[in-house]
């Protein structure tokens, strides 16, 4: 990957995050042992930067894995920045990893939405900038190209300087500024400014309440002009594989599914991507999670997760 060339040469043009080696200690088990105290220490921003460039969890834990492996396997001697180089290498391997996940992504049955992460359990998700981590924020990053995602996911949810930017991605200054401008616009120009926090939650519990009694007025009230519920099933049983969009239409698809969807469903409530979610149980088993993304003119995202591979780690707090 080029991010190694010869256990020397990192990346350069005057930040350059090794050195010549001289007087190095030879390794062993107090080298290994602050080869962990610095990789624990930067682990969860690693974690942060994955997560935002694949949005999925359990492949972002894959990578920050492999980016343990290569830290051990690096002459870390020859570092002067730990943290840089950790963060180049997670970057780097990210954007091969999203360039693949793409090309599985079009096999996949039905509308595809981001694992969610559970903030309530990790809240340093979104303790250092919560930016980049809801879920209209990375549906919307999906369409950026590999390089724009890492520039922006960096800048905006880590503060990266540009000239960093453009050492992580082999680039110049200028080309980054650019690059972060796109996506700013991209993601600017489609999507309205969303509420808090509490009316996010505050309106997902009167959603939930709405759609289990199948009140079509309620939810024609709630809902956008343009309001899309989206289901990731992945092929599922009795799982919408077509994006449903209009609030008319959305409305009496709710009202449809109304007398037996909620058979049988008991409804807790989570932290996940730092925004509500209703997390839905059968027989005690969680079955689904639904959240909502919505600006001052009602719902405009309905996200119905009932994939068990992407919800198997999110817990509703006793």
């Amino acid at each position: 990957m080029g991010v190694v060339a010869g256990g020397r040469d990192m990346i350069g043009r005057g930040r350059a995050v090794v050195d010549s080696g001289a007087g190095r200690k030879p390794v062993g088990a107090d080298d290994l042992e602050e080869a962990v105290a610095v990789f624990t220490g930067i682990r969860p921003r690693l974690f942060g930067i994955a997560y935002r460039m694949l949005s999925s969890a359990s492949e972002a834990e894959d990578l920050v894995q492999e980016v343990w492996l290569r830290w051990q396997a690096t002459d870390r001697g020859a570092v002067v920045n730990p943290a840089a180089f950790l963060a180049t290498t997670t970057t780097r391997l990210a954007i091969n990893t999203l360039q693949s996940a793409r090309v599985r992504r079009e096999t996949y049955v039905g509308p595809w939405l981001p694992e969610p992460v559970d903030t309530g359990a990790d809240p340093y998700l979104g303790a250092e900038r919560g930016e980049a981590l809801e879920f209209a924020a990375l549906l919307l990053m999906e369409k950026l190209t590999p390089n724009e995602r890492a520039a922006y996911v960096l800048r905006e949810a880590f503060d990266y300087p540009y000239a960093q930017i453009a050492d992580i991605l082999r680039s110049t200054e200028p080309a980054v500024r650019q690059l972060v401008s796109r996506a700013r616009r991209h993601m600017a120009g489609e999507r309205r400014t969303p509420v808090s926090a509490a009316a996010q939650r505050e309106l997902l519990t009167t959603f939930i309440v709405a759609a289990r009694s199948g009140d079509l007025t309620a939810l024609e009230r709630l809902l956008t002009a343009d309001v899309a519920s989206l289901s990731d099933g992945n092929g599922a049983y009795r799982v919408a594989r077509q994006p449903v969009v209009g609030g008319t239409r959305v409305a009496r698809f709710l009202t449809a599914i109304s007398s037996w969807f909620w058979d049988g469903v008991d409804v807790g409530w989570a932290d996940t991507n730092g925004q509500t979610s209703a997390v839905l149980r059968r027989d005690g088993k969680v079955y689904g999670l639904i959240t909502v993304s919505a600006s001052a003119e009602g719902i405009e995202q309905v996200l119905w997760m009932v994939n068990p591979d992407k919800i198997g780690a999110i817990s509703v707090p006793a």
